[in-house]
């Protein structure tokens, strides 16, 4: 493969195909290893490549990637950890042995691991954003409906909240009514943890997703898009809070629809 050539490794959401589509407009051919069962196999229409693998066999992945010709790839996509404990992944040998070695199982330990572990077979890691950076919040309101006194007391409460939590490396987003939380980010993700506190806050809950203080670009960069509106739709939640300049927006123009025609405010603060 001649030319400039960007591995993707590609999980679940629609960020793969934003990154596919941001790097082909700068020239790359992209070969995308689409994680099964989670990647959205419609990427291949987006790609130059794509080769389909078990999201457990780290050594098949690896392989793939060096045969391609890749020196450079970026991982998108979630990949829920609760694969880890629901038995529903086999992981080869290669995978077994990378998980035993680490420190802990914090997503922060997990992808750093990973991270080096693609560096030792001479493939580096961009960042997300070197490909997304028009994607990012910027810091206005972005929807039509204004937000009321309380809403902006719940979004500058839950900010700091969220901020701690990223620090801890537990999660991202929180959700927040009258000053009190309802719900943080867990193992489970931003759609779970949203529909979860919702449920608990009834209509009117405030959204608020951060970046990690010490955010590392490379991977599990904060997003958000019409799965997350539909999440605030089934529980009647009001607010979407994104830090700005931190926090991607994918689809912006049909998620921003969308939250318009629920009556929904997105802001980036």
């Amino acid at each position: 493969m001649a030319g400039k050539l960007l591995g993707l490794i590609a999980g679940k959401g629609d960020l793969p195909r934003a990154i596919a589509e941001g790097a082909r407009g700068k020239g790359y051919e992209v070969f995308a290893i689409g994680l099964q069962p989670l990647v959205d196999e419609t990427l291949a229409n987006y790609v130059d490549h794509f080769k389909p693998v078990s999201v457990g066999k780290l050594g098949t992945i690896i392989d793939t990637l060096k045969k391609s010709g890749a020196k450079e790839a970026v991982m998108a996509g979630k990949v829920p950890k609760s694969l880890l404990y629901e038995g529903k992944i086999k992981p080869d040998l290669k995978a077994v042995t990378f998980l035993v070695k680490l420190k802990d199982r914090s997503d922060d330990s997990i992808l750093l691991a990973l991270v080096t572990e693609f560096a030792k077979e001479g493939i580096r890691m961009l960042d997300v954003t070197e490909f997304t950076s028009e994607l990012l919040a910027p810091k206005a309101l972005l929807t039509e409906k204004k937000l009321t006194e309380s809403e902006k007391k719940d979004i500058e409460f839950g900010f700091a909240i969220a901020k701690e939590l990223g620090r801890l490396d537990i999660g991202q987003t929180v959700i927040v009514k009258n000053l009190a939380i309802m719900a943080v980010e867990a193992i489970e993700g931003t759609d779970s943890a949203i529909v979860r506190g919702g449920t608990l806050a009834g209509p009117g809950a405030v959204v608020v997703k951060v970046s990690k203080p010490n955010q590392d670009k490379r991977f599990d960069y904060p997003a958000c898009g019409l799965s997350t509106i539909r999440a605030m739709i089934e529980v009647k939640a009001r607010v979407l809070a994104l830090e700005a300049e931190h926090t991607l927006i994918i689809q912006k123009d049909e998620m921003l629809l969308a939250a318009n025609a629920a009556g929904i405010s997105v802001i980036g603060v």
